[in-house]
């Protein structure tokens, strides 16, 4: 498609075709002639690529042979033997006039006489010869990437391609008169070229896609369907009479909506989201269709068009005739459901999922490269290094220890600039789907995806769009997931029945915790910039929210946006428009355009822009980077804005904000859309901090924050969490009353078990039913579970609660047990006898664990623990070192030195911040936001990105109630954490209860130091 379109930019036919290497036979090229042609290839391929599986095609001659009326079929011959006379004469019995055989230069010995021999054997069956050239790569200096791609395709260096290299060095197009030179006993074939090509005609602008007609409305068009449905919603969103601004919308919509005949696909939405409402499954619409009023009516989209000033020409313009993009939302966890409806109810003949095009970028393709040229791994990573913040490769100066290999790093980067850019591989997109009327793979090759009952075509959704293909966009938000599991904690244990849209409205409360950045867990506005933004931004109100969402982006802050706006909110900017016309444009943001709306809305206002320009104007600030299409534009603004009365460095610097939201600006829709969940969770968080930590968990893996985080957090709100017991627990993490409150109890379930999977869970819980069990015997006894689930849940200290037996008694019950009970006993087992005296354990005391190694094993097994923190144990040997615990740091006053140490929990680095990166750590005290300036990084990069325990020495910058430790020097001290196994705590000594057996003690015994491990989340 992407050749399709530059063959329309420059006026050279685009002849497309493809090559087959059949599974019984030589390899064939195949080039449709006519519409018909190209759908039976397109069939043909999807046939291969279903019998093979991802990423391969298995064809066979009687594939090919089966229908392949419209194409052109050209047999790459090897050898001029008895084989190839037979496959002439089955080719040319298939195709007939159509068939032809390649003439190429192999450069071989006797490859003048292999010519000849080939020209007479397709003389002899009646098929005419043509001469291709077999080409590769386009010019001759890309043979040696050529060969590194060989390498990496077959996973050796170049010193051991051997013959897997290409032989021939001329695989490149060469000029007409070169291959006249080349060819000139062959004139007649050399000039079949320009025949097949005549013959070719099909184009792909050709492809006439029909989007399917909903069956649900048989008795009325689509737009009439459209039409009763939006009027109906109508009338039940506003029972006391639809308001003139909605309603004028809502005409104005539905106008455009069938001139551009869209009314299928707005059905086709509505279809889907009633069916996920249907099945329980949380859903919500956002992107920039939630400027649109029928979306909204439909139920869509959750945002109110006569509370906010929504522009529709930013979701559908009938001048640029594009189709619709509707973004929509499920809960992740259930997604899959929604997914597979859509498969069921189109049919898989009609229905696939867009592709996604994974191209090189500078790390991949110079570790590609590297491995392929045989540089050493360290040496590839410090090669990495140098990669600059745009993405460019850089020439090291002076590549230190490379050992003479100063040629092959030379050469690693100047082939790695060469592939940065070029597709790798072929993945799916998150949730487009394309829906057609007639079959789909008449229209693109599909193959299936590497999940299971999913496929996808070959485009991804520029390619669609091109040919005006609409996508259905059915997305995961992790949230939903959570949300859906909080409203329904409410209902079964306090009697609440809440939804997205019947939360109370603008809690003071709820606003209150947002303002102090209490928000981990909350979707959105959870980040470490956004929890930062939100003391200085003070929300109030729900748009203060929306504001709140859409200021923490790429666009507005490389816009130079987020400064001016906060100078203006805190008053010690003033606020002035220069005209009443910018007024209504920009008076909700102060006067500073944050959204792709406003952006529009000042062109048309203010420069004359009809709402087509602007939209233009909007794509082209998205793409200005890569094509530098916005010239025009810029002058057209700045010229009719000063024809309309503004200054001229006012309309530049209005220009200069506008062109940040090519660096990702969000339209107000999508912020509104994604604001009512930030809110919303933050309204639960706030009052039910029990039932959000609960859904939060049950939702993982999601947000920033690993489970012990929102363990600590839950607990710091009063939150009481209970931890996993085999008599209590289910698979995910349930609520348990408190006597006395009102508030419940968080019991952990075994979803957080590593090494539990849900089978051997739910049948742990259906064993035990309503009669807990009384021993380990008796829970072997009644579910069965293998040996490895006992250990795995004892390990994760399950019986504690329980039967008061810890980790190693547990395990050494267990082990007791046996793997299998001889036939005797289970018999007796099965009649509830207990065992024979001689099959009783005598009465053991094992020496008990160390608090320190009891939190290692929690962390190592669930990923959190209830006991301490890691760091309450290292914190004497850290005051000895001077190191400062994090609470004392963010005490401390503006530019104050500091040191301080914890473990790593969030590593971030936007592209935005020009290479700078953001590091959370944590200690038992609380978290400390640092920055790490980029030179920094380049000097301690192994430590700032690889240490679980980091120690980082700076000064403190506090911005009012913001306080960051700006770092100066780093130091890795993840060993200290090999001594927390060793860490006592006073009660240690007291809690063996009886003589510890040292020889059983040994029985388990330490395989190598164990050293705690926290998984950091990491955000580059």
């Amino acid at each position: 498609m992407r050749a399709h379109v530059a063959a329309r930019d420059t006026g050279v036919r685009l002849v497309a075709g493809c090559r087959l290497d059949l599974t019984d036979g030589p390899s064939i090229l195949v080039y449709p002639m006519d519409r018909v042609g190209y759908g039976r290839l397109c069939r043909l391929l999807t046939l291969g690529k279903q019998r093979a599986g991802k990423g391969e095609c298995h064809l066979a001659w009687a594939d090919l042979a089966a229908d392949c009326a419209g194409l052109i079929g050209i047999l790459l011959p090897d050898e001029p033997d008895a084989d190839c006379a037979a496959q002439l004469a089955r080719l040319r019995a298939v195709f007939a006039d159509r068939a032809y055989l390649a003439l190429t230069l192999r450069r071989r010995p006797d490859d003048q006489l292999r010519l000849h021999e080939l020209s007479n054997l397709a003389a002899r069956a009646g098929v005419a010869t043509v001469v291709t050239g077999d080409v590769l790569y386009h010019t001759p200096d890309r043979r040696p990437l050529q060969d590194v791609m060989t390498c990496v395709r077959h996973g050796c260096t170049i010193d051991d391609l051997g013959y897997r290299r290409e032989r021939c060095a001329d695989r490149h197009l060469k000029a007409p008169a070169e291959m006249h030179r080349l060819y000139a006993r062959y004139p007649e074939a050399l000039a079949r070229g320009l025949e097949i090509a005549d013959r070719c005609r099909f184009s792909l602008d050709e492809l006439a896609y029909q989007y399917p007609d909903e069956r649900e409305y048989r008795d009325e068009t689509p737009q009439q369907a459209l039409e009763r449905l939006s009027r109906e919603a109508a009338a039940d969103r506003y029972p006391d009479g639809v308001p003139e601004k909605v309603q004028a919308s809502l005409e104005h919509e539905l106008a455009l909506i069938g001139r551009l005949d869209y009314a299928p696909y707005f059905l086709t939405v509505n279809a889907i989201v009633r069916f996920a409402r249907s099945r329980g499954i949380l859903c919500q619409g956002r992107g920039s269709a939630a400027n649109s009023v029928v979306c909204y009516l439909l139920g869509i989209t959750a945002i109110d068009p006569e509370k906010h000033d929504l522009l529709f020409e930013r979701f559908v313009s009938e001048a640029r005739r594009e189709p619709p993009d509707i973004d929509v939302d499920f809960e992740h966890q259930r997604r899959e459901e929604v997914i597979q409806w859509v498969y069921e109810t189109y049919g898989r003949e009609r229905a696939a999922l867009c592709a996604t095009v994974i191209r090189y970028r500078a790390k991949g393709a110079l570790r590609d490269v590297g491995k392929a040229l045989g540089l050493p791994v360290d040496l590839i990573e410090r090669l990495a290094e140098q990669i600059q913040d745009d993405g460019s490769l850089s020439e090291p100066a002076a590549p230190e220890g490379t050992g003479g290999m100063d040629r092959r790093v030379r050469l690693t980067l100047e082939l790695a600039g060469q592939l940065m850019g070029t597709p790798r591989h072929l993945s799916q997109h998150p949730g487009g789907f394309v829906l057609t009327r007639e079959r789909l793979d008449e229209l693109v090759p599909v193959e299936p995806a590497a999940m299971e009952l999913r496929q996808v075509i070959e485009w991804d959704k520029e390619d669609i769009a091109v040919l005006g293909f609409m996508k259905v966009d059915c997305l995961a938000l992790g949230m939903l997931s959570c949300m859906k599991r909080a409203f329904d904690l409410l209902a079964d244990h306090k009697g609440v029945d809440l939804s997205l849209a019947s939360i109370p409205q603008e809690d003071p409360a709820t606003y209150a915790m947002i303002r102090r950045a209490d928000t981990v867990g909350v979707f959105q506005i959870e980040s470490r910039a956004q929890m930062n933004m939100l003391p200085r931004l003070k929300p109030r109100t729900f748009y203060d929210l929306v504001i709140e969402v859409a200021i923490v982006r790429p666009g507005p802050i490389q816009g130079d946006m987020v400064h001016p706006y906060l100078q203006l909110r805190e008053g010690l900017e003033p606020v002035s428009y220069p005209t009443p016309a910018l007024k209504r444009v920009l008076g909700k943001t102060l006067g500073v355009p944050l959204f792709q709306e406003q952006a529009m809305r000042v062109a048309i206002e203010c420069a004359g822009f009809t709402p087509a320009e602007a939209d233009q104007l909007r794509k082209g600030m998205a793409t200005f980077k890569h094509t530098g299409g916005v010239v025009h534009l810029e002058e057209k603004l700045i010229e009719g804005m000063v024809a309309n009365g503004y200054g001229r460095d006012y309309a530049e610097r209005t220009f200069k904000q506008l062109e940040g939201f090519g660096s990702y600006g969000f339209p107000e829709s999508h912020a509104a859309s994604f604001a009512l969940i930030a809110y919303a969770s933050s309204w639960l968080k706030c009052w039910h901090p029990d039932v959000f930590c609960a859904a939060l968990l049950n939702a993982q893996p999601m947000g920033f924050y690993a489970p012990a985080q929102i363990v600590r957090d839950a607990c710091e709100h009063g939150v009481e969490v209970r931890p996993v017991c085999i008599n209590a627990s289910r698979w995910d993490c349930t609520l348990e009353p408190v006597p006395g409150q009102s508030r419940f109890a968080v019991r952990l379930g075994f979803r957080l078990v590593k090494g539990l999977g849900n089978a051997g869970a739910a049948e742990l819980v259906a064993a035990r039913g309503e009669r807990p069990f009384v021993s380990v015997e008796d829970l072997r006894r009644r579910t069965r579970l293998p040996m490895t689930s006992l250990e795995t849940l004892a390990r994760a200290d399950a019986f504690l609660p329980a039967f008061g037996l810890e980790r190693r008694e547990a395990l050494w019950a267990i082990r007791a047990l046996g793997d299998t009970p001889l036939p005797l006993f289970a018999a007796a087992d099965e009649r509830g006898d207990s065992r024979s005296a001689d099959a009783e354990e005598p009465a053991v005391a094992l020496r008990p664990m160390t608090a320190g190694d009891a939190v290692v094993q929690d962390y190592l097994q669930l990923g959190l623990s209830l006991r301490a923190h890691p760091l309450a144990f290292l914190r004497d040997d850290l005051r000895k070192r001077q190191v400062s615990c994090c609470s004392e740091v963010l005490a401390l006053r503006d530019g104050a030195r500091a040191e301080t140490a914890g473990l790593v929990l969030v590593r971030q680095r936007p592209g935005s911040a020009r290479g700078v990166v953001f590091v959370t750590l944590e200690d038992e005290t609380g978290t400390v936001n640092c920055v790490v300036w980029p030179d920094l990084l380049k000097r301690e990069r192994a430590c700032i990105l690889s240490a679980s325990l980091l120690c980082v020495r700076g000064a403190i910058q506090r911005e009012g109630e913001v306080v960051h430790l700006i770092a100066r020097s780093v130091e890795n001290h993840s060993d200290l954490l090999e001594q927390l196994p060793r860490c006592r705590h006073e009660q240690d000594s007291d809690r063996a209860g009886g003589t510890v057996d040292e020889s059983h003690v040994a029985q388990y015994p330490r395989k190598g130091r164990v050293r705690l491990r926290v998984r950091s989340r990491n955000f580059h």
